[in-house]
This record gives C-alpha cells, structure tokens and sequence, in this order.
C-alpha cells in the first residue's frame, strides 16, 4: 500500500485525537453499491447513499466554516469536476488497475458499517467452533466511504476492520467499522472524497493537477494535512497492549475492541512521541521478546529506507539508514531469530515519470534486486550489509542461492499468509499461504511443508472465495507446530448472497470444524489477526 505522498508528523503524545465510537440506534443494512449503466472515468460505481452507518453530518464550523473556505471549496470542486474529471481524465480510458467498475465490483464492493450482533445472529450452519478460541479475529480491508469521482484502486479504499469475538465454543459477536482516520472524517464531513488516492490517481498530467489541487485545499484551509491522510486499511498488529491498524502512508492507528465486540478508533498513534512519520504495513513481531520490528521508507528525499523497532513496551530504538540509491517500494521484510532480512526490489518510484504523462511506480529492468541481512537489534548504519540474493542467504558469507520448495506438478499461486506466530523468526515446518486462482481472487488456503516439500490443499468450494488464511495456535503451546486452527472470511458468489461466514478449519488434519453465518457481507480484504482473551484483558 505504497504512498507517493509524505506523511506529515504526529504532534507529540500517542494519540492525536480522542476516542470515536459511531453507535446509530440499531443495525442498519449494508449499503450495497450498483454498477452504473455508464462507467466513464467519473462515475464507474454509483452509491444509493453514501457508505455509512448514520447519516451525514453537516460541515463543521470553524477552520472549514468560514464564508471564505465555503466559497473556495466550492471553486475548487467545480475546478475538479470541469477541468480534472471533465477534460484531463474524460480523454484517457481507466486502465482496469484503476477502473471502480471493475476494482470496487462484486464482492469487492464496499459495505456499511454494522454494531455488535450478538450469538443469536451468529448461527454455526455447519460443525462446531472449538472451545480452544477464546478471542476476537480481526481482519482490515479497503472499504471506501464516497464513490470514486475518477480512478480507483483497491488498495484506495478506506480502512474497515471486521471482528470476530469467539468463546465458550461459539460466535459470541460479530461487528464492523471504520477505523476513523483523520482523512475518513473529514471526507465525511465534507461529503466527498477530496484527499488524493495514490494508486488509483496519482499517475500523469492529471495526477499532477490532483496533486496541486489538494494542496490548494490545504492552503485554502479546506482540508487539514496535518493530521495524516492514510487509509489505514491494510496491516494488522497487537503490541504493547494495542491492535494497530496500518497503511504505509500514516502513522498506525490504535484501536480498541470493546466488551460487546465493537470496534472503537482512539486515534492515531506515535508510540508516545517517538515515531515522526509513516511505518510499513507489515511490522514484525518477535514472539519471544515482545520486540516489534519495522521500516519506512520516504519518496521524496533521502535517508529513503530506515529501520528501527520498538521493545515489548514500546520504546523506539535509534533509526538505522540503509543505502538505496532510490526510492523503492519495500511492501514487506522478514526476520529471524538474529537478522532482519530487508528486500531491494526492481519496483522504484520515479516521480518525474509524472510530468511525462506515466505513473510514479516503474519497474527498472537496469536494477539489480538484492537482500540486505542487518543483525535485528541494529542501531547503526555500519552493521548494515547488503549482498546479492535469490531466496537462501548467507550472512557469513555473503551468497545467495535458490530451492524450489514444491515440485513442479505441486505449483500454485500462492500469496499472504503466515506461519505459526509463536514461532515466528524461528525455524518452521508448516506456511499457510493463500491459493490466489483465480487471481486475484483466493480460492482457498495451502499448507506447504517446508521439509518435505509437499503441500496439503483446503479449498473452499464452487463459486466461494475467500482472503488471507489466519493460523491460530493452541493457546497454551503445548501441542505440534500445526495444533491450532485457520480462520478466514468467506463468501458465497454463485448463491449472490448478502452474507459471509467464519470458516474455522482444523490446521493439523485440514478438514474444516465450523462455519458461522454472518449477519453482513464481508468484502474481500488484507490482513487479519487474532487477539486471544488474556490479551484483551490487558488491553490499553
């Protein structure tokens, strides 16, 4: 979820706003968006009202309220309409990565926001849930609030979490919401989406023109910067007693389940002050020490890539710059016991490629990908080294080399997944990765056994799709490394239902043990996580 925007800084303090809770007076259905008889550039995917669960609020007086920050807004969206979406966007076709008609469509769709529903909403239409999870699943996904007005991108949308609370051998509460970023309420208030999207925008003469208009709407004081503008709708972590919702372009945001399973945003949040800009969306989390392990990276200027991480606790280590010769899209890193393993991929960005009419994401066939091996407790530049690399690497000796783990006969795409997290960093047999055919829809999950090399398949059926799979041990450790279970959302297309369910699949002999029907869609999304019950109670 790369960002060719800066993250501005957090004002001092861990949260920069006070807790938000939306609690309409009961539940309301989903939203769900139609496909428009015209699907032009400016309006591919039309919304019967906009995606939320209580009705607009009025704008807010003050810093926007002005009768001169009315009439610029107003100028300014007529500028956007006629000149950006009217004559810069009308006469260049969306390719499909940008396409709402065809990136939004589906079950891709976005949904409202929903309150706790409680077990009697939940049914289990097929086994039982193991009494063993006790906890709540979380996953994040894009889920944009206004109707695109030009291109979009998956990745654009805004960030919704749905969450799971699962105990005494049951669904207990099912509820989803925005995590309420800086940026989703002011393009509430506002009513219309006015902050640039990255992916689906940003490319070109008219991904420039966007680019000037929004700062003109800062400068104008329509729009305030300051705050953040991420998503916050890809990444997933609990530490330090906080599930951490993230995107690459922002700070994370610390939110908090509460009692009844709902989903509240606290705000957004710095580590108390230490953290001065935006942090990948796929930190790691050492299972033994508690330590949290992340990166960042700048497009603008350099140091381009820093690393850094943060104790059980929450205090920052010194950042460490590693040398890139440019900006690079670095989406994910990994780590071990005693290393960090940082990739330099042949995807850069190139922001001049802009004023040429192509986007800012390039691949550079001159570029030679490498991975870097840093001991995981740096805390200077110098214990940084970077060698040429494949898949296997050598930090003693500096070389690379490379094993298929699958036979040929066994290939499949396989995409995000994750491994046993309690042994995360340390050596594992068993990968649960997601099966993405047809891409980039997934169509069930694999574990692949790392030894042996043999994958064993959970597929989930005709016309049913589903996201990442989430591994969840036995809570005590006690057992093998694949004693624990696999959660996923999933949905049902071929029946064109409303609904999704909670598949639970036993991760040691495959089968599945339960499905709990849900009350609403769940739409195809990213990266979830499990916070056990223990960890609740020593919730921040």
């Amino acid at each position: 979820m790369a960002s060719s925007i800066s993250a501005p800084p957090a004002a001092p303090g861990s949260v920069a706003k006070p807790p938000v809770k939306v609690k309409p007076p009961s539940r309301l259905k989903p939203n769900v968006p139609t496909k428009s008889t015209d699907i032009s550039a400016a309006a591919a995917v039309t919304w019967k009202r906009p995606m939320r669960a209580v009705p607009a609020q009025p704008r807010r007086e003050g810093k926007s309220g002005n009768p001169f920050q009315r009439l610029a807004a107003a100028a300014l969206d007529a500028v956007e309409d006629g000149l950006i979406a009217g004559l810069l966007e009308r006469a260049h076709p969306l390719p499909r990565t940008a396409d709402p008609a065809v990136q939004i469509a589906g079950n891709y769709a976005p949904v409202g926001e929903l309150p706790p529903a409680g077990p009697e909403d939940l049914p289990v239409v097929s086994g039982r849930v193991p009494a063993c999870l006790d906890g709540v699943y979380v996953r994040n996904g894009a889920n944009p609030l206004h109707a695109p007005r030009g291109g979009h991108h998956l990745f654009d949308g805004d960030g919704m979490l749905h969450a799971v609370r699962l105990g005494d051998g049951r669904a207990e509460s099912y509820a989803c919401r925005f995590t309420e970023t800086a940026r989703l309420r002011q393009e509430r208030d506002i009513g219309r989406p006015v902050f640039p999207k990255a992916i689906g925008e940003l490319h070109g003469h008219s991904g420039l023109a966007r680019l000037a208009l929004f700062g003109a709407r800062s400068l104008c004081g329509v729009v305030d910067a300051s705050q953040g503008i991420g998503v916050a709708n890809a990444g997933l972590v609990y530490h330090d007693g906080r599930l951490l919702a993230m995107s690459e372009d922002d700070l994370p945001y610390h939110v908090r389940v509460t009692p009844d399973g709902d989903l509240e945003t606290v705000g957004r949040y710095d580590f108390h002050g230490q953290l001065e800009g935006a942090m990948i969306a796929h930190p790691k989390l050492d299972p033994a020490t508690g330590e949290l392990f992340a990166l960042s990276y700048n497009v603008v200027s350099k140091p381009y890539l820093k690393y850094f991480y943060f104790t059980a606790d929450g205090r920052k280590s010194p950042d460490v710059e590693i040398p890139v010769d440019a900006p690079t899209m670095i989406h994910d890193f990994a780590i071990t016991e005693n290393y960090a393993v940082v990739p330099d991929q042949q995807i850069v960005f190139k922001l001049q490629e802009m004023v040429l009419g192509g986007s800012p994401v390039v691949y550079d066939k001159n570029k030679t990908a490498r991975f870097g091996v840093l001991p995981k407790r740096a805390e200077r530049e110098e214990s940084f080294q970077s060698v040429l690399s494949e898949i296997r690497l050598d930090p003693r000796t500096g070389t690379s080399s490379r094993r298929a783990v699958l036979r040929e006969a066994d290939q499949v795409n396989l995409e995000a997944g994750m491994v046993n997290r309690q042994l995360l960093g340390r050596k594992t047999r068993y990968a649960y990765l997601a099966m993405a055919e047809p891409w980039p829809k997934v169509s069930g999950f694999a574990k692949v056994d790392l030894e042996d090399g043999t994958v064993e398949k959970f597929t989930y059926g005709e016309g049913r799709y589903g996201g990442e799979p989430c591994f969840v041990p036995r809570a005590d450790g006690s057992g093998a490394e694949d004693d624990g279970h696999v959660l996923c959302f999933v949905h049902d297309e071929s029946r064109g239902g409303t609904s999704s369910e909670l598949l639970v699949v036993n991760a040691g002999d495959m089968r599945a043990e339960a499905a709990v029907k849900l009350p609403g869609r769940v739409p195809y999304g990213f990266h979830g996580t499990f916070i056990s019950a223990t960890e609740l109670q020593r919730q921040a």
